[in-house]
């Protein structure tokens, strides 16, 4: 099989010839750009400055000769701005804490704190905020609280302005975004053999890496993931109209993005919110099924009936209790599969595949990345993705990754230990 054969008998429930595997197609199935300069390092590539893709994460590029190393069979369609605000072109060099050599897009704009923090300013602006701060020997940015007044709790609810508060947050996209998915999705079709991930995004309902506004210079209104969380009780009304919004500015995107890029793609990345935590979900059940479930539901309708796409949909930790929803609001392809936090709480690799297997393509799961990946020994690495991989790869359903990107400080040699391991077969 190519890859993209590969790829579809998976999300098909059909058993490829061999585990697919995705490094770096989208923001939760990558690596750390530190992380990457080091296997390319230990994989005796070509060692040079690395493009940052994903700025706030700092997801280094996985060029070909390194997609091709580790046998990936996904690529991403990956969209020209990014969560800070700036786009992803005419790229200027910039050094990590650690020494790691990238290239961040042009519209990036910092400084250094009397700590040696980075500050970087909201949008590329510098008559603007500081927007996100990477800590000294950091590896990755976090948003800042950059709002000019806290919310006012005393208000009544129907005081409140919620589509004014969020109008900036959520654009329908520009005819020159659409020109660019068109001919990029072209060329990832016709040049290349990989799976094709759009990275759309936009559906993130609630994500807290979006409440504070990570590409809106004043925002207002309810703006800390607390007193997000809090409104959910408090006032339920703002939130579901805010998300109404979002919702409707998502169909239009997703209508601009079906004519741009067709059937070349096979996958679309629809949202990255976490809903669950080490132990059980941030909110109860009749939370998630009033606010949230009938947007998700409507944006995967539309998904369905209108394209051959399966959708991909990120939460992390323990969301054992969500699992049937998410079936039923039309889930396709789950990601990370945090096992590390569900198996407490009475999931296993076993009893998912079992019960689930053939409702969600697992997308991820492969070897825990809090403690296995990073402080085990290879032949750890090597045991525990040998049996996740003989579980969950049964029957097609499943795309390897470890569970979320692989941060900084993660061993050459664990993660060479579990791209060989998959793949049954030396890759140096």
């Amino acid at each position: 099989m190519t890859s993209r054969e590969r790829v579809i008998a998976a999300i098909n429930h059909k058993q490829p010839d061999r585990c697919p595997i995705d490094l770096g197609s989208n923001g939760q199935t990558g690596m750390n750009a530190s992380t990457v300069y080091k296997l390319r390092k230990a994989l005796g590539l070509d060692e040079h400055r690395l493009k940052v893709i994903e700025p706030l994460q700092m997801l280094g590029e996985i060029e070909e000769d390194l997609l091709k190393a580790v046998h990936s069979d996904m690529v991403g369609l990956w969209n020209v701005g990014n969560m800070m605000g700036f786009r992803q072109e005419n790229w200027k060099p910039f050094d990590m804490d650690d020494g790691t050599p990238v290239y961040m897009g042009g519209g990036f704009e910092y400084d250094r704190n009397e700590k040696g923090d980075t500050m970087a300013y909201l949008c590329g602006d510098r008559s603007a905020k500081y927007g996100y701060c990477m800590v000294k020997n950091g590896s990755f940015f976090d948003n800042l609280d950059h709002f000019e007044e806290p919310f006012d709790w005393d208000l009544d609810e129907e005081d409140l302005t919620p589509l004014e508060d969020f109008k900036e947050d959520f654009q329908v996209c520009s005819d020159e975004d659409a020109r660019y998915w068109e001919k990029e999705s072209i060329r990832l079709y016709k040049e290349t053999e990989y799976g094709i991930m759009g990275v759309l995004g936009g559906a993130g309902l609630g994500d807290a890496a979006w409440i504070p506004g990570p590409t809106v210079k004043n925002p207002k209104g309810i703006r800390t993931v607390q007193d997000w969380l809090t409104a959910h009780l408090m006032y339920p009304d703002y939130v579901d109209a805010v998300f109404d919004l979002q919702t409707e500015v998502m169909l239009k995107n997703l209508e601009i993005y079906k004519q741009a890029v067709g059937d070349r793609i096979q996958v679309i990345w629809i949202s990255g919110t976490d809903f669950g935590t080490q132990k059980g979900l941030f909110m109860g059940l009749d939370t998630f099924r009033s606010l949230y479930k009938p947007h998700y539901k409507k944006i995967n309708d539309w998904v369905h009936q209108n394209t051959d796409w399966k959708t991909f949909y990120h939460t992390c930790g323990c969301v054992n209790d969500l699992l049937d929803d998410l079936w039923e609001m039309g889930v396709d392809c789950l990601n990370p599969v945090q096992f590390s936090a569900m198996e407490p709480n009475g999931m296993s690799p076993q009893r998912l595949k079992a019960e689930y297997g053939d409702k969600f393509t697992f997308w991820g799961g492969g070897v825990d990345t809090q403690k296995v990946l990073p402080f085990g020994t290879p032949e750890e690495v090597r045991a525990q993705v040998k049996e996740r991989v003989e579980i969950l790869n049964q029957d097609g359903g499943y795309i390897f990754n470890p569970i979320h990107n692989v941060v900084s400080g993660v061993p050459a040699e664990n993660l060479i230990a579990m791209y060989e391991t998959v793949m049954g077969e030396k890759i140096r």
